[in-house]
């Protein structure tokens, strides 16, 4: 059922590619097939600190994957190209269709190379990563083993992203009920799947990634509250920052919600801590509805069904007694 809100909100989004009766249906998660040997290669690659300039940032400082791939005490970059962004979780990045807020680089490749050059994040210098690398008796022998003698900065980009293709959680909940488990759900996390449905969440949070299938206007019925008080040549202009064309203005990637219970701060700034806030706050500037205190809690519980499994073990059991 499509309500008269969402057609609206469909007409008025340029950008989506699809109705919401042929977006791509809701699909359990499932891993990647990767290389084992790449990919073990790349996750100590991903925990060593030694690819940025001071050695004092690895990529698991800001992905922690015992916070559900982020690291919530680390602020919105302050400075270069990055400033205003809130760090995306990197639990299930791979099943997206373009990486970085601005959906900038259509490779993990590609979106490393940048992460681990930018200057206010890892500043690497790859003529002495690589010299590290070598010097490295168990990585010069983990290269060559894997990709012979001429390895460099595209085999080190290579094994980064084979680790992060790794990061699938599948086997929430959610993932149960759509595999016929109806019980997976209680009445209460299924009255917030429809919700989530009728309302016309689903136009944008769809797939097997629940999102991070296209690109839309932040704003698509009312504009952030605090305008005013922003600085709306940082992060808030959206992909207008590197096409330049009026229709990109405060578009932006539209994220993933797996594993949205457990990786707060919300929104591409990161201006938002609770997750029925947040629900509140797109309710109104994306379907252009007020929802009910109880819309909201129903849709809030039907979120915290999307939670994965990360070796086994639930993201939210990684980190026990942080607040939800």
């Amino acid at each position: 059922m499509i309500l008269p809100a969402t057609l609206l909100a469909l007409a008025c989004a340029p950008h989506l590619s699809w109705a919401l009766s042929d977006a791509p249906p809701m699909v359990p998660a499932a891993p990647i097939a990767t290389d084992p040997d790449k990919a073990a290669l790349g996750e100590r690659l991903f925990h060593d600190a030694r690819l940025s300039a001071d050695g004092r940032r690895a990529c698991s400082t800001c992905h922690d994957l015992a916070q559900g791939g982020v690291n919530p005490s680390i602020p919105p970059s302050s400075a270069g190209p990055h400033r205003g962004f809130d760090t995306p979780s990197i639990f299930n990045a791979a099943l997206n269709y373009r990486f970085g807020w601005l959906a900038e680089h259509r490779t993990l490749e590609a979106f490393n190379e940048e992460i681990l050059g930018s200057p206010d994040i890892m500043a690497a210098d790859w003529t002495a990563v690589l010299a590290t690398l070598n010097a490295d008796a168990w990585y010069s022998d983990r290269f060559r083993a894997i990709y012979g003698r001429g390895w460099g900065r595209s085999e080190v980009l290579q094994a980064l992203a084979e680790f992060q293709r790794s990061l699938v959680t599948p086997n929430s909940r959610f993932d149960r009920f759509l595999e016929g488990q109806a019980d997976a759900l209680t009445a209460e996390e299924a009255q917030g799947y429809r919700l989530f449905q009728d309302l016309g969440c689903m136009s944008c949070h769809q797939g097997r990634n629940v999102g991070g299938s296209l690109v839309q206007k932040f704003g698509v019925f009312a504009g952030p509250r605090d305008t005013a008080n922003r600085d709306l040549r940082g992060a808030d202009i959206g992909r207008f920052a590197i096409t330049g064309l009026e229709r990109d203005r405060h578009v932006f990637r539209v994220p993933s919600l797996r594993n949205v219970a457990v990786t707060a701060p919300y929104l591409h700034d990161g201006r938002v801590a609770r997750l029925d806030e947040v629900v509140d706050i797109m309710g109104r500037m994306q379907l252009g509805r007020d929802l009910s205190r109880h819309d909201i809690d129903a849709i809030v519980k039907f979120l915290r069904t999307l939670t994965g499994e990360y070796k086994g073990v639930p993201l939210d059991q990684l980190r026990p007694g942080a607040p939800r």
